[in-house]
């Protein structure tokens, strides 16, 4: 299928602006339990009303992760998935869906792929984002050129300790959105939205007009609509990621109670 206007992720939060709407944006881990039910899942996250999709790719040294996705990430790996069955993946859901799609990595397994190669086989397969926690941004221009030249955005991640003038940086060498984390630290669910985010996303406000979205700590409805009165988006992992892992009737109950989960993040970020 062919992207609508170039990358469905910027198509997507036009739309959104558009509607006044923040956007949802949900990680799961690909693989866990296994990739079939991965396809299941993201079609019924999109019939929630899910607004892009992050794709977990399962790997040994997760540095920026916490428990929940860790774990899930060593389920992933027992089940046999790879990079490579990962893009098949993307490349077997674009039949059925024009969500966008971002795979969140870390550099090692691209390395291993071949960076040209990885990006000529993501745009291939219907890929439309990277988010690569752990590649510096002074390391970033072979991977980042490579996709550029396929359409596929680089998401750059910026965090509360990033300095403006590197925040201005970041935001002009990627592409997609700004992955905004919360807090210092893992990823996992918070008690609470972080004091200060406010102030700490209108700061970068004034070094991008690209779309902001805020991941790390998001847990449920209450927490995404508080984030929501300051960002563009609302990046949910851990929490979906921990309900899918704990839930017994699996894959068929275990899809229908994250749909469930999810559809209520997005009627409160519709209330907002």
């Amino acid at each position: 299928m062919e992207k609508p206007g170039g990358n469905r992720i910027d198509h997507k939060f036009k739309v959104l602006k558009e509607r006044g709407e923040q956007a949802l944006i949900v990680y799961v881990m690909a693989g866990d339990p296994d990739l079939e039910t991965t396809s299941r899942l993201v079609l019924e996250l999109e019939r929630q009303g899910v607004d892009l999709i992050e794709l977990g790719v399962p790997f040994s040294d997760p540095v920026a992760d916490g428990p929940e996705i860790q774990a899930a990430g060593q389920r992933s790996l027992a089940s046999g998935t790879t990079l490579r069955r990962v893009l098949g993946l993307v490349g077997d859901l674009r039949r059925h869906t024009e969500i966008p799609l971002l795979l969140m990595t870390y550099y090692n397994p691209l390395l291993r792929y071949g960076l040209e190669r990885f990006a000529e086989d993501s745009s291939a397969a219907g890929v439309d984002g990277i988010i690569v926690p752990d590649l510096p941004m002074e390391e970033s221009g072979p991977l980042g050129n490579a996709l550029q030249d396929r359409e596929v955005a680089l998401v750059p991640l910026v965090a509360p300790t990033t300095p403006r003038e590197r925040v201005t940086r970041l935001a002009a060498s990627g592409g997609g959105f700004i992955y905004c984390v919360s807090r210092t630290g893992v990823t996992g669910t918070a008690g609470r939205v972080e004091d200060g985010l406010a102030g700490y996303l209108e700061s970068i406000r004034q070094c991008t007009d690209r779309p902001l979205a805020v991941g790390f700590g998001i847990s449920g409805p209450e927490h995404a609509a508080q984030a929501a009165r300051y960002a563009d988006g609302v990046i949910v992992g851990s929490a979906v990621v921990r309900l899918a892992a704990s839930y017994d009737g699996y894959p068929a109950g275990r899809i229908a109670e994250v749909g469930r989960f999810v559809g209520g993040i997005k009627q409160a970020l519709r209330a907002t």
